[in-house]
């Protein structure tokens, strides 16, 4: 200290030195960060084990003409249940949210777990899917409220490692639970679990958060709007799962439900990719779209082209949980900011190579190992672009608009897999590509072009992501 420096200015220099330090683990932000990360982790757990009990659910409820409604109902609910959280967290802060979130998850667990036939079944992965469409938006709200804007990007790297255990270990563990104790346990045993983090949590989300807004009209038009985008969703995915003449009615009356609906849920601008807030949620929904579509078909191509098993299949993706989470660390390093623009170019360059790479192994004489390289190099692609967005969107929304803008950027991103997996599906089926539920019938009818009609439009959508990253900066006078 010099002789004309005052005390005050030093103490006050001191402390905020020492809030500078402070990380998502420090003493202020423990509870909190273990207790939402952990509601991640259980929330990718039952994500990534639930694909592997529901084949066998499906047969024993004998419901396998019902099977691919297990999976839409979830993302179509999902979808209201976003737009709901948005104006939830909005007028009465995220707590409200995340706690129906979290009792409808668990609910719909324990309704599928318990049920006697595959409509129950059905119908509990549709309330689970309300309740993640909740908890999702809610926990967007929750770091953008609680935590300063220094911790966002380590937090969304946090969000992103609890993911990487489940995505190795999930399959594995509800193959044996499923196999010694039934399926039934893989969805009723998760709901206890989240006792735990809520107990962590709740009371730091109570004390750090709040609601701003009053207004009303608007959150009734966004509901209203969330209707339409759920029930044209559904639709769409009803016709891209019947090719028939006929499935063009419903899909035109999906489309003529989600055009002008999601134009009122999305921010002005977003289809033209207008700078700021617009373009991040488009590449948002690039991203996650592209790379999903594809991925999904990778399994399946290893199995019915190179006579992988399933498990080795499988297998071929675990690697890029772990990358997923470097990208999401590197992203969140201090001296990674100036260059945030530069690093979500990369990472959709790293996505659409992957993309492009994958079908290679079509061509016998390319080495199977290289799907696991490629798409490794994906993930870590996917963590840089991902958890950045997440960053982007909480910096350039405005504190009463979080809720709103968190919920966009999660449509973005579930609309876009409902599109562009119908839109890869019905490709795929066109091309003779066999049906997906069936692999040994799929092995026999499937022709290795209806593998690269899927990965190679995706690895172009990826690389027009690369482009949408130049447009996230917005201009200054």
């Amino acid at each position: 200290m010099t002789a004309l420096e005052p005390r005050d200015a030093v103490g006050a220099r001191t402390q905020d030195d020492a809030a500078a330090r402070e990380g998502v683990l420090s003493r202020p932000y423990r509870s909190l960060s273990v207790g939402i990360v952990s509601v991640v982790l259980l929330i990718a757990f039952e994500a990534t084990a639930v694909g592997t009990a529901m084949p066998v659910a499906a047969r024993e409820l004998d419901g396998v003409a019902l099977y691919a409604f297990a999976f839409s109902g979830y993302f179509t609910t999902s979808l209201f249940g976003m737009v709901l959280a948005g104006q939830w967290s909005d007028r009465d802060g995220p707590l409200g949210s995340l706690a129906a979130g979290i009792g409808a998850f668990a609910a719909g667990l324990i309704l599928s777990g318990t049920a006697g036939g595959m409509g129950l079944f059905v119908l509990g992965r549709a309330v689970q899917g309300l309740g993640g469409g909740l908890v999702i938006v809610a926990l967007y709200v929750v770091v953008g409220q609680a935590y300063p804007e220094r911790l966002r990007p380590s937090i969304m790297a946090g969000f992103a490692a609890a993911w990487v255990v489940p995505s190795v270990v999930g399959p594995l563990a509800a193959g044996a639970v499923t196999e010694h104790l039934g399926w039934r346990w893989v969805f009723v045993g998760i709901p206890v679990l989240v006792v735990l983090p809520l107990a962590l949590a709740l009371p730091q989300i109570r004390r750090r958060t709040r609601g701003r807004t009053t207004d009303t009209a608007a959150p009734r038009r966004r509901i209203r709007a969330a209707l339409g985008i759920a029930l044209g969703a559904g639709l769409l995915q009803y016709a891209a799962q019947d090719l028939r003449p006929l499935s063009l009615v419903p899909a035109a009356a999906g489309a003529a439900l989600l055009v002008p609906t999601v134009r009122r849920l999305l921010p002005a601008g977003t289809y033209r990719a207008a700078r700021g807030l617009p373009s991040v949620v488009l590449l948002r929904g690039v991203a996650a779209g592209s790379f999903v579509a594809a991925e999904s078909f990778v399994p399946l191509m290893l199995v019915t082209q190179r006579g992988l098993s399933p498990t080795l299949a499988g297998f071929s993706l675990a690697a890029g949980g772990g990358t997923w989470a470097l990208g999401s660390y590197v992203q969140s390093r201090p001296r990674m900011e100036p260059y945030r623009e530069r690093l979500m170019f990369s990472g959709m360059l790293l996505v659409a190579a992957a993309i492009a790479a994958v079908p290679g192994v079509l061509v016998h004489a390319v080495p199977v190992w290289t799907v696991a390289v490629a798409w490794a190099f994906g993930c870590f692609g996917m963590g840089l672009v991902i958890a950045s967005t997440s960053v982007l969107l909480l910096r350039l929304s405005a504190p009463e608009e979080a809720g709103a803008n968190s919920a966009s950027l999660q449509i973005s991103d579930a609309l876009s897999n409902i599109v562009l997996l119908a839109a890869g599906g019905a490709a795929f089926a066109a091309l003779g590509g066999g049906t997906v539920t069936d692999t040994a019938g799929a092995a026999a009818a499937s022709h290795p072009a209806a593998f690269a009609v899927v990965f190679l439009p995706m690895a172009a959508v990826a690389l027009a992501g690369a482009w949408v990253t130049t447009r996230l900066r917005e201009h200054r006078p």
